[in-house]
C-alpha cells in the first residue's frame, strides 16, 4: 500500500509540473551585443568612480568608451565589442572587488581603474592574472610597477609588463607644467598646494618641484592638505598670498581645486592657477560658481573646441547622448577602446580566447615598433617598454566657461 501511495503522489507531482510549464526549457539568455555572422565578440571592462566625489571622472571614461565600442560595433567588421563598467567610488578595495565581479562576468580585457589610488591596486591583481590593462586616466607611475600596494602595504612586483596607460605618467605632467609656466612667463613667485596623501598628486608634485629647481622658477609657498582636511584651505592660501605669489600649482583634482578658488576669491586673492589633467571636469562641479575658474590653465591633451573632424564628431555624439561637453577622461578612454581594436586587427583571435592568450598579442603589439596610435587625444601615439604612452600636451585656458587652447 506504501509504494501505491508514493507511486501515486509522485505520478500527481509530475502532471502538476506539467501544468504549470515545470518540464519547459529555461528561457535562453539574451545575447548582449548583436554581432553579425562570424564576428568575434569580446568582453571587455572597466572600473572607476560613477559614485561619489569623483564621479565626473569615472563616468566620463564610461560615456567615452561606450561610444567608441557602439561606432565599432556599427561597423560590421571582424571584432565587435560588450563593455561593463563596475563603480569603485574611487577606492581602492571597493576596485579589487569590481575587477573580481568583471572577471566572473568574463572578462577578457581590462580598461583599469579611471584613478590612481584604486589604479595601483587593480594594475597588481591584473599583473597577477597576466590581464591585459589599459587605463585611460590612471596616472601614477605607481600603476605601472615596482610600488607599494594599498591594500597590502608590500611591494608586489618589479615591473607590470602588462599595464599600459592612455594618459600621461605623472612625472611628464609636473615636468611638463613647471616648463610651460617657465617659458610662458606665467608667474615670477610660485605656490604649490598638493595632497599629500594621494600619489597621484604627490607624483606630479614631486616631478613638478625638481624640474621647477633645474628651471630657475622662484616656489615661494609650498604647503599639503590630506583627504580629511579638504574642506578649509585657508591656511595655504594665506601662506601663498603672505609671500606675494602671483601663480599657484594646483596638482589635484577638480574637487578640491573649486573649494581652493572660491575660498581665495572669498579674501579678494586672484593669482593664476595653473593645474593638470585632473582639474578637467571643474566647470561641471554642482554648486561652483565656474566665474571663479575664469583664466585657470590647465595641461590636457584634449580639446573639445578642435575643428578637426574626429573630435567634432565625438563631441557632438556625446553631448547628444549625455547632454555635456566630454572632458579629457572621456576622449582618453575612447581612445583606450579604438587603440585595442586597431591592435587586434588582422589577429585572427577568437571569442572564447583566453584572457591570458589576448594579454600575451596586445602586449607584443603596443611595445612593437611598428604600432602607431593617432587618436582624440593625441597623435602619433606610441607606447615604451615600461607602459607609458608618448604623447604630446596641450595647454588650455578656460575662456567663458569654455577650454580654449593656447598658443
Amino acid at each position: 500500500m506504501k509504494k501505491i501511495l508514493a507511486m501515486l503522489m509522485a505520478l500527481l507531482m509530475v502532471l502538476s509540473m506539467a501544468a504549470c510549464g515545470g518540464n519547459e526549457a529555461p528561457e535562453a539568455e539574451a545575447p548582449a551585443v548583436d554581432a553579425p555572422e562570424g564576428a568575434t565578440v569580446l568582453k571587455i571592462g572597466g572600473v572607476g568612480p560613477l559614485t561619489g566625489g569623483a564621479a565626473i571622472y569615472g563616468n566620463a571614461a564610461k560615456h567615452g568608451a561606450e561610444i567608441a565600442v557602439e561606432e565599432i560595433n556599427a561597423l560590421g567588421g571582424e571584432f565587435v565589442f560588450d563593455l561593463r563598467y563596475e563603480d569603485d567610488a574611487h577606492d581602492a578595495e571597493k576596485s579589487v572587488n569590481a575587477y573580481n565581479t568583471l572577471k566572473d562576468w568574463g572578462m577578457q580585457i581590462f580598461l583599469g581603474s579611471v584613478t590612481s589610488t584604486p589604479g595601483v591596486a587593480t594594475s597588481v591583481e591584473a599583473n597577477a592574472d597576466n590581464m591585459f590593462y589599459l587605463t585611460p586616466s590612471a596616472s601614477s607611475t605607481d600603476v605601472l610597477g615596482g610600488v607599494e600596494n594599498p591594500l597590502t602595504g608590500t611591494v608586489d612586483i618589479a615591473r607590470k609588463a602588462n599595464i599600459f596607460q592612455m594618459c600621461f605618467v605623472d612625472p611628464n605632467q609636473g615636468s611638463a607644467s613647471a616648463q610651460y609656466i617657465y617659458e610662458k612667463h606665467l608667474g615670477e613667485k610660485v605656490a604649490i598646494i598638493y595632497k599629500n596623501d594621494d600619489v597621484y598628486s604627490t607624483g606630479i608634485y614631486n616631478s613638478f618641484v625638481a624640474k621647477a629647481e633645474e628651471l630657475g622658477l622662484n616656489i615661494v609657498s609650498t604647503t599639503t592638505f590630506t583627504t580629511d582636511s579638504q574642506n578649509d584651505f585657508s591656511v595655504q592660501i594665506a601662506d601663498a598670498k603672505d609671500k606675494g605669489a602671483d601663480l599657484i600649482f594646483l596638482p589635484m583634482y577638480y574637487d578640491a581645486a573649486s573649494l581652493i578658488l572660491t575660498q581665495a576669491d572669498a579674501i579678494g586673492y586672484d593669482p593664476t592657477f595653473f593645474g593638470v589633467d585632473g582639474m578637467d571636469g571643474i566647470l561641471t562641479v554642482e554648486g561652483f560658481d565656474t566665474t571663479l575658474a575664469e583664466g585657470v590653465i590647465l595641461l590636457t591633451p584634449f580639446n573639445a573646441d578642435a575643428e578637426d573632424e574626429a573630435t567634432k564628431s565625438f563631441v557632438s555624439k556625446y553631448q547628444e547622448a549625455y547632454g555635456e561637453v566630454p572632458n579629457q577622461f572621456a576622449a582618453d578612454a575612447y581612445d583606450c577602446v579604438y587603440a585595442i581594436y586597431e591592435a587586434l586587427q588582422g589577429s585572427g583571435v577568437a571569442s572564447d580566447a583566453s584572457y591570458s592568450d589576448l594579454c600575451d598579442l596586445l602586449v607584443a603589439k603596443f611595445t612593437g615598433s611598428d604600432f602607431v596610435f593617432n587618436g582624440l587625444t593625441g597623435e602619433d601615439m606610441t607606447w615604451d617598454a615600461t607602459g607609458a604612452v608618448s604623447k604630446a600636451p596641450k595647454g588650455m585656458v578656460i575662456e567663458n566657461g569654455a577650454y580654449v587652447g593656447m598658443d
